[in-house]
């Protein structure tokens, strides 16, 4: 486990400078100067406001060193196209969507190119165990209950569930290719799993359902998109709002008729592939990978404001406690707003990460975000934790 100041940030420049991403290099660096209230280069000292210390802090870096890159580093103009893409092809090794078991200090890591999903200590850093047997892994679940791990595999398109203490599989569920994205409700104990679409050679997905306390599959909800992402599960209601990103929509299914209900256009951003909540002030947060933020009327779909972000994103979560916005962003960046009420939001950070730092999660028991960035050349994969300020 290593610990690092604020002001370590700066190597973070030189990084990207190494990997040709000039302009990153400038934002990140003015990024950094920024957080930590640096003064203006090459001028005497001026008086200034304090500002507020910056809503995210460096703490630790997991570095993870079995996780290096498989393919020449893509150029900084093939990196920009693709963080504002759908799918990112053409880069490899970026991550996707993981989670954090509290009991056991677990953090569980999903390399899509490693055909793994990787296993560290919180506390010391260190790798625990290496889940193999998977095509590529999108979305992780972990019930504490009942000590198992539900990942999803978009290869072979299905549902593997693991014993929590020897990551034994136990039982496999069918899917359809490209299952990604999921969302659990506690209540039920359902999970749902978007699967299908174009990888699938179909014009439609399925948002399919099953049963954690048997891994039975019991049913699917059809939706008209080759191409769907992240969704968001609604607790004091059944719906769910689910990003149909081939039409530039947000799909909004009711759980109990198991059925699209509504479809709201998103105006104003492309790309759409992540979502949040807030219910107490019914609001919808759908982020595009063109850099917009959307905040729509989670009642109507009403683009209410258009908030500015860095592209490429691929997670965002609303904290009803702090009342923050946490947006993590392909470009290298995170996005962190403030919300004063349902319709006055205030950006309070821009905190530099890394390429393809595009996976994020906040913790709030441990006051931690977590943000993963992909191994860079000789550089290996690594997961930034930022104390929560």
């Amino acid at each position: 486990m290593e610990f690092y100041e604020s002001a370590l940030l700066n190597p973070l420049a030189l990084l990207l400078a190494g990997l040709g991403l000039a302009g990153l290099v400038v934002a990140a660096t003015a990024a950094s100067r920024a957080s930590l209230g640096a003064s203006p280069v090459g001028g005497a000292s001026t008086a200034s406001p304090v500002e507020d210390p910056p809503p995210l802090k460096l703490v630790q870096t997991i570095r993870l060193t079995n996780i290096v890159a498989s393919q020449p580093e893509v150029s900084a103009e093939q990196l920009a196209k693709e963080v504002q893409s759908s799918r990112m092809v053409n880069v490899a090794n970026h991550f996707d969507h993981f989670e954090v078991d509290l009991k056991r200090h677990r953090l569980f890591v999903t390399p899509e190119d490693n055909k793994t999903v990787e296993v560290y200590d919180l506390q010391t850093g260190k790798l625990v165990h290496s889940i193999g047997g998977i095509g590529m892994a999108h979305g992780v679940l972990y019930r504490p209950d009942i000590d198992e791990v539900f990942v999803t595999d978009g290869t072979v398109g299905s549902l593997k569930i693991f014993t929590g203490d020897e990551y034994r599989l136990i039982k496999e569920t069918k899917l359809m290719v490209d299952a990604d994205s999921i969302g659990y409700d506690p209540k039920t104990h359902y999970l749902y799993i978007d699967n299908g679409g174009k990888d699938a050679a179909l014009d439609y997905c399925l948002v399919s359902i099953v049963n954690t306390d048997t891994g039975e599959r019991l049913g699917d909800i059809k939706v008209d998109s080759n191409r769907v992402e992240a969704m968001k599960l609604e607790i004091g209601g059944p719906r769910i709002f689910l990003n149909a990103t081939e039409k530039n929509e947000v799909a909004v299914i009711d759980r109990e008729k198991r059925a699209v209900v509504a479809r709201w256009p998103v105006t104003g951003g492309t790309v759409n592939v992540s979502v949040a909540l807030d219910e107490v002030h019914h609001r919808l947060f759908i982020a595009c990978r063109d850099g917009k933020l959307l905040v729509m009327d989670s009642d109507t779909g009403q683009v209410l404001q258009i908030l500015p972000i860095a592209t490429g994103v691929d997670d965002i979560v609303y904290d009803p406690a702090s009342k923050r916005i946490y947006v993590a962003c392909g470009e290298g960046f995170v996005n962190v707003y403030a919300q004063t009420d349902g319709d006055h939001y205030k950006a309070i950070g821009k905190i530099a990460t890394g390429p393809l730092g595009k996976t994020g999660k906040l913790v709030p028991e441990l006051h931690r975000y977590f943000v993963a960035v992909p191994p860079h050349g000789k550089v290996s994969a690594e997961v930034l934790v930022f104390a929560v300020q």
